[in-house]
């Protein structure tokens, strides 16, 4: 198997769930409180390492009592800690997240120790980078970070895949160093400006980003799959049907297993079917990365399909 790199962020979540999403100015009473670990970052190298993968992670969190818990945490998953660095001046990410009675959330992030990753980091971590075979950002950390990366190890080899979450503008210089972009509906029309609301824009979209040089693009639809495109082929990938409760980091646990398929040799396209599998099953759950599907799981699943 390849080894697996996820540069990102690391939070705390803390959850309430209600009937529905408040209104600006507006308070709604919820029915319950969760405090769960997130971050996009973490929510991703969880994913993959409880897929199977080898998974290393660089992030960086506070000096606090939420950040020696995360570490702890990461540890305990399997996950590669040389890169999980401590921030003395800021506090460990937190993310406030709402859930609706029909899974639906909003979701507000105080950055804390995140966005003190720095490129000088990740200059001190050079290695991590140089054993790694697939490497998996996202945007919740300093974009110039991750284009920093993005320039280090572009033309190494390595397959490289953003997730452009939160919608952020991309350099152009980067763009074509990328093995796969995988954005969300919101995020493909900040990028191309471009809204997906059928199959022929999701390829509207996704060939504008073709033409700006990225190898691979993923579109996820949520419940109805996900849009690939590259030079070569381009369909829509279903998701099998289930009864969403929570779709809290759905998109993370996608990647995950995106990268952890990938790096079990699988095609594009099979690697998009994996992950639409996963992710599927993960909003069948509460929690960011508590809904996280171990190995074994999908792996029961599919042998239950092959046998029928």
């Amino acid at each position: 198997m390849q080894k697996i790199l996820v540069v990102g962020s690391s939070n705390i979540d803390l959850v309430i769930h209600t009937k529905k999403l408040p209104k600006p100015g507006e308070t709604v009473i919820g029915n319950k409180f969760l405090k769960n670990p997130g971050g996009k970052g973490a929510n991703q190298a969880v994913a993959a390492a409880r897929l199977g993968g080898q998974v290393a992670f660089i992030t960086k969190v506070g000096n606090d009592d939420f950040g020696k818990e995360l570490t702890a945490l990461y540890q305990k998953e399997g996950i590669d800690c040389q890169g999980v660095l401590m921030n003395n001046s800021s506090s460990t990410g937190v993310a406030l997240i709402n859930v609706d009675k029909q899974g639906e959330n909003s979701i507000t992030v105080a950055s804390g120790a995140n966005k003190h990753l720095s490129v000088e980091d990740i200059m001190n971590l050079s290695s991590l980078i140089d054993e790694s075979d697939i490497i998996l950002m996202q945007l919740e950390v300093p974009i110039e970070t991750v284009e920093y990366i993005i320039d280090y190890a572009g033309n190494s080899g390595k397959k490289i895949i953003l997730n452009p979450a939160p919608a952020h503008q991309i350099s152009d210089k980067a763009l074509p160093k990328l093995f796969a972009i995988t954005p969300n509906e919101t995020e493909i029309e900040y990028l191309t400006g471009i809204r997906v609301q059928s199959e022929e824009s999701a390829a509207q979209g996704a060939a504008t980003m073709i033409k700006k040089g990225v190898e691979n693009v993923i579109i996820t639809l949520g419940a109805k799959g996900a849009y690939f495109m590259n030079e070569n082929e381009h369909l829509l990938i279903p998701a099998p049907k289930v009864k969403a409760i929570d779709t809290t980091a759905a998109g993370d646990i996608f990647n995950g297993a995106f990268v952890v398929a990938l790096a079990n040799g699988k095609s594009i396209k099979e690697s998009v079917e994996y992950a639409c599998q996963v992710s599927s099953l993960s909003v069948t759950r509460l929690g960011a990365q508590n809904s996280a599907p171990y190995q074994h799981e999908i792996e029961n699943i599919i042998g239950k399909e092959h046998s029928k």
